[in-house]
């Protein structure tokens, strides 16, 4: 047989072997589809942006006035929206919120608001950390707003509000302080997932564990023990994590050490949960690698780990809550940024381990060994 026929031959032989495969055709070829889809449905369908700004009370007399020339009130849920309608560029939405400076401070490290606004002696002033985007472009955009009219008849006073920033350098409140524990909780769930699902598959695939299971070893220490393993690279990981944060950008753990390692615990068990249950039946990499990203790249996009998930839709956040990273992510960044102890992150550290325990058991339950 010449070499050209023997080449044909072996690319007609491997198309026909994965064409027969219909879950290699989907996590192959389908899945990175719908993903571009749904990515771009999300981020190119937006005709509006909207910008979160938390008011002082008692100190936004000016704010007060500009609410009142412009007809803005109080909605259902204690909000006052200002709408800015534009065809070309799209409409800009403030929607703003009234609390008192210890919860806006807050709500900047949680990533629920972009700006905090004050009045001093009648003027606005923007407090925002200088190197978060998302802030810089709230503030742009508001300032610009405030400088126009305010007033829809010309012949009445306009309201010309005098503004200064103020840039807020607190430790807690700058992008990186948001960045850094969420990609802790993102190293956790790849580890996991790649180090545990691909593993298990890999060797199920390549008949190993067979050979495990003729042995006397217990079923559930074998994937017990490539959970101890992986809980220890992700704790040096998160420790080197840590120090270069520290020694580079002065990011600190506010709160407690004990907390922290009761919710990285809670985190490494439900991940191991999920990647035991996704690796239960699988014996082909190619549909492994597909669970493994079905499962990574949605809660990597929607759990807010390089930018607060609170810029998705009101309806959407219940859902997005709910899922592991999520929890995990805020968990830790209350921890980080805001001093939380052991009985703020109590909640979520039992939570995230019953998920994880129960996915553990069903993945045990359903497991196939060869």
């Amino acid at each position: 047989m010449s070499m050209y026929k023997q080449l044909k031959q072996l690319t007609l032989t491997n198309f026909l072997e994965t064409v027969r495969e219909p879950d290699v055709l989907f996590w192959g070829m389908v899945f990175p589809i719908l993903i571009a889809i749904g990515l771009g449905l999300a981020f190119t369908q937006k005709t509006e942006t909207k910008f979160r700004i938390v008011t002082i009370e008692h100190e936004s007399a000016v704010m007060d006035s500009i609410f009142e020339a412009k007809s803005l009130t109080d909605n259902a849920k204690h909000q006052i929206v200002w709408k800015i309608e534009d065809a070309t560029l799209g409409n800009t939405v403030f929607i703003f919120e009234r609390n008192d400076y210890r919860h806006a401070i807050i709500a900047l490290k949680r990533g629920e608001a972009d700006l905090i606004v004050s009045d001093s002696a009648g003027q606005v002033q923007y407090h925002f950390d200088p190197l978060n985007a998302q802030a810089q472009l709230a503030y742009t955009k508001l300032s610009a707003a405030l400088r126009e009219p305010l007033l829809s008849s010309p012949s009445e006073a306009t309201i010309s509000a005098a503004q200064d920033v103020s840039p807020l350098t607190l430790k807690g409140v700058r992008y990186i302080d948001f960045l850094i524990p969420g990609l802790i909780a993102f190293g956790i769930m790849s580890d996991i997932l790649w180090g545990i699902s691909y593993t298990i598959i890999e060797r199920r695939s390549k008949k190993l564990l067979r050979r495990m299971v003729a042995t006397p070893i217990s079923k559930p220490n074998l994937l017990v023990s490539m959970m101890f393993v992986r809980i220890g690279m992700n704790f040096v990981d998160a420790v080197i994590i840590i120090l270069a944060a520290w020694l580079i950008f002065d990011v600190t753990i506010q709160g407690s050490l004990a907390a922290f390692m009761l919710l990285f615990l809670a985190g490494n068990l439900a991940f191991t949960g999920i990647s035991v249950l996704i690796s239960s039946r699988t014996d082909k990499t190619e549909v492994g690698n597909g669970w493994i990203n079905a499962v990574q790249m949605p809660m990597l996009v929607l759990s807010g780990i390089f930018f607060s998930y609170h810029n998705f839709p009101e309806w959407s956040l219940g859902a997005i809550k709910l899922l592991p990273l999520t929890a995990l992510s805020d968990g830790l960044r209350s921890i980080f940024n805001e001093g939380a102890g052991i009985a703020e992150v109590l909640i979520p550290s039992a939570a995230l381990t019953v998920f994880g325990v129960i996915c553990f058991a069903v993945g045990i339950k359903v497991f196939k060994w060869y």
